[in-house]
């Protein structure tokens, strides 16, 4: 099969794997706006954020350096044991530190006392399931994958839908039954308990890894994949600073009374740029395999380009079609209008994390020849734009602040990893073809939402005449990849 073609295959199941379980949960953010205030809302996001975090300090690079090792050594059950055993060993140092010391994690995160047992179960559950779902991956088996991904947030969805709506309603029936099971003014540890539930779900259909292996840690095999994932988690550190650091900053610097409502509605805004952020996760996690496994074939920069320059390709219609049906987007997602105050980082969300995915095609170059510690630097500049114009901004300007230093980091990181790329690996980008759709899209964006004022009829007439542009220039080479039979 056409590699260009697998690849697309794949990332078109591993999108499902990635949109279907976004696609439930993001019914989560009208639930949310529904039955929350902007400031209830805004404390699940803060708590969120410091998930995103821990979840990369407990994974600490492991899923990548599996990835890369488990290509790299022909004695591929030694490295699924010796990763099994590291990542069993450190998540339950982490369960029982935390456990002992629950009232210190508390203040640290600046949570209730009453949510850390949810917190500290959810995070070791989702670790213990990183090994599983990267041999899932690494054996390319993306249904598998897809189906437990999506069955897990399905599972997430139901609860949240029945505790937050339809249990008061129950309860209010007076069945004894009903009133014991639902508790007024529990919203946030209903969230909770439902992510319990579906991330014990999701570990137990992809436990069997545990008891099917041949246990033996390799010492020597750990250190290598360790120096290997350090620089990892640095980089996902850094990333994560990037991604959900905000929150935490707005909630420590915006003035108490307002703090957690502006969070809600940066954050509920924030989401209407998923649509990027799906695209480029999907494409990341059909992508990341196939460039390990092809880093020894021949000549794979050219193919790596091509990759590059169809992801653009993409990314550029769904940054310029979310920005034409923005308006429809919002009431439809965002229903109640208390939210839409922070409409306005939408396109500046959008545009990062365009410029976020473009820089994981480009970052292919320090991965597949162990320089990782280019990762870490990279990102770590991109942390510090982040943590500077937050720091010094949201003072001034509130959660504007946060989106443009969003921005700011995942443009610089690009043009860092395209700067360094072309030294160490080179790769035969076109970049003329891929500044221009990228050009051409921003400007179509830019006469939508704020020339023509986001007026629907002129922005899909601009997205069609962007379709059209790419089916000029690009359909003779996508029918020969789909079309084109195999020798």
């Amino acid at each position: 099969m056409n590699p260009l073609k697998k690849l697309f295959k794949q990332t078109f199941i591993y999108g499902l794997a990635t949109v279907l379980p976004r696609v439930l949960s993001f019914i989560l953010v009208p639930l949310y706006t529904s039955v929350m205030d902007p400031e209830t809302y805004g404390e699940i996001s803060v708590i969120f954020s410091w998930f995103a975090i821990f979840n990369v300090v407990l994974a600490y690079g492991m899923e990548t350096a599996f990835f890369r090792f488990f290509n790299k050594y022909s004695d591929k059950g030694n490295v699924i044991s010796t990763s099994l055993i590291s990542l069993l060993m450190s998540s339950l140092i982490f369960f029982g530190a935390a456990f002992l010391f629950k009232g210190t994690f508390a203040s640290f995160i600046d949570v209730q006392e009453s949510l850390i047992i949810y917190i500290i179960l959810i995070l070791v559950l989702d670790a213990l399931a990183i090994v599983p779902f990267a041999w899932i991956r690494a054996n390319e088996r993306p249904l598998r994958y897809s189906i437990v991904k999506v069955t897990s947030v399905a599972i997430n969805l139901l609860l949240n839908i029945f505790f937050l709506t339809l249990l008061p309603g129950l309860a209010e029936n007076g069945q004894s039954f009903w009133v014991a099971l639902y508790k007024q003014d529990f919203q946030i540890e209903y969230v909770f308990i439902a992510n319990v539930i579906s991330s014990g779900a999701a570990f137990l259909w992809v436990s069997g890894i545990y008891f099917d292996t041949k246990y033996k840690f390799d010492k020597g095999l750990w250190k290598e994949m360790l120096k290997y994932s350090m620089p990892i988690m640095v980089a996902g550190l850094a990333f994560t600073v990037n991604e959900v650091f905000d929150r935490i900053l707005l909630d420590r610097l915006l003035p108490e009374d307002i703090a957690k409502a502006e969070i809600g509605k940066y954050s509920a805004c924030y989401k209407l740029a998923v649509f990027m952020t799906l695209f480029g996760t999907a494409f990341r996690l059909g992508v990341e395999p196939f460039f390990f496994s092809h880093a020894d074939s021949e000549n794979p920069q050219k193919t790596y380009a091509q990759i590059t320059n169809y992801f653009v390709i993409m990314g550029s219609l769904i940054f310029l079609g979310v920005m034409v049906f923005i308006d429809p987007l919002k009431k439809l997602l965002v229903r109640d209008s208390a939210f839409w105050e922070a409409l306005d980082v939408v396109p500046i969300i959008l545009l990062a994390s365009f410029c976020l995915g473009i820089y994981h095609n480009l970052s292919v170059w320090y991965k597949v020849t162990d320089r990782t510690k280019f990762g870490a630097y990279i990102s770590s500049v991109g942390a510090i734009i982040t943590l500077a114009i937050n720091i010094s901004l949201i003072p001034k300007i509130g959660y504007m602040a946060s989106a443009l230093a969003t921005l700011a980091a995942y443009a610089t990181m690009m043009v860092l990893s395209y700067h360094f790329g072309k030294k160490y690996y080179p790769v035969p980008y076109n970049m003329r073809k891929i500044v221009f759709y990228f050009a051409v899209s921003l400007l179509f964006s830019i006469l939508s939402f704020y020339v023509f004022n986001r007026n629907l009829i002129v922005g899909s007439i601009l997205l069609f005449l962007f379709l059209g542009l790419v089916y000029k220039m690009e359909g003779d080479k996508l029918r020969s990849i789909f079309i084109k039979r195999e020798n």
